[in-house]
């Protein structure tokens, strides 16, 4: 059945996609705050989680960024949601990013946290990227090499996964949830494919249609202290993908910290923000934002004053 395109439906409809290497668990938090107001749903993508995962074919492209967009699709289209907007952290950005080039008539607006394209920062690679980095060019080396030597020891590569880019947020029980999930041969080669399809197929893709701009609402959100800001202009090359004007902020919290403050600053009343968040500075900070006037006007809602 096809849905009118009330802005009513796009907010009450957001798909949230997770990143490496957690799964939809990390949604959880934003998910209860959200649940009395708007429909959430929470998959966890292709080779992550509970979802499949197929061993990967020679070029990779059963986890290209094509197919898992396909998978959100064939989701969305299971939940009988025509129009919805998308929220991508991390390797779920990059999927948003696909998703909403390949079905710009179903998604009405995209948010990234800490990432450009994929193209962009492979062909901007430089030394400290690289280095920050690291991961992108090890979990790409051919089968069985980083397979082999995650499961040696994949709860010390878990652990410095999460602890190096959070800034040493204490993930407490849900590590444990988090290893249970990642701890497994093919979750690991499954996650693996994910970045050498990134390195391979979805880089030929991006380059087929790197002029095809989209004409959708675009919202970045990226760390202050990430490598993102460090190496990368993230609004002059996120402007390059869209017709719109790109919504961007700059912000001082930790990689992992982004995804909670984004639904903070954009979709949560102002008792919502002092009962969550103790920091004055970070309250202050939080409700300046929500009262910003173009803010309100892209999103929609009623924001509080």
């Amino acid at each position: 059945a096809q849905e009118s395109r009330g802005l009513g439906d796009v907010y009450k409809r957001q798909l949230l996609l997770h990143g490496y290497p957690q799964y939809s668990l990390m949604w959880e938090e934003t998910a209860l705050l959200l649940s009395d107001k708007y429909t959430t749903i929470i998959p966890d993508l292709r080779g992550y989680g509970e979802s499949a995962k197929p061993k990967g074919l020679f070029d990779h492209s059963n986890y290209s960024k094509r197919e898992m967009a396909k998978d959100m699709i064939q989701i969305m289209d299971n939940l009988k949601y025509q129009y919805f907007s998308v929220v991508g952290h991390d390797r779920g950005g990059r999927v948003a990013h696909r998703l909403s080039r390949d079905y710009s008539h179903r998604v009405q607006k995209m948010t990234v946290l800490d990432i450009c394209p994929t193209l962009d920062m492979y062909e901007s690679t430089n030394k400290e990227f690289a280095t920050g980095y690291f991961h992108w060019f090890f979990l790409i080396q051919k089968f069985p090499v980083p397979e082999k030597l995650i499961q040696n020891n994949s709860s010390l590569w878990l652990k410095e996964c999460l602890n190096k880019w959070s800034g040493g947020h204490n993930f407490e029980q849900k590590l444990d949830s988090y290893l249970d999930k990642f701890n497994n041969p093919e979750t690991i080669h499954s996650t693996c494919e994910d970045y050498r399809a990134s390195a391979g197929i979805d880089l030929i893709h991006d380059k087929k249609d790197y002029k095809k701009k989209l004409n959708i609402p675009i919202q970045v959100l990226w760390g202050k202290n990430t490598l993102i800001n460090k190496c990368f202009n993230p609004i002059d090359i996120w402007q390059k993908y869209t017709k719109k004007n790109v919504m961007i902020k700059e912000l001082k919290y930790v990689f992992y910290l982004l995804v909670i403050f984004f639904y903070f600053r954009f979709q949560i009343h102002k008792s919502f923000l002092l009962k969550y968040l103790s920091n004055t500075y970070l309250i202050l900070e939080s409700l300046l934002i929500l009262q910003l006037d173009f803010l309100c006007n892209l999103i929609q809602l009623n924001c509080a004053k």
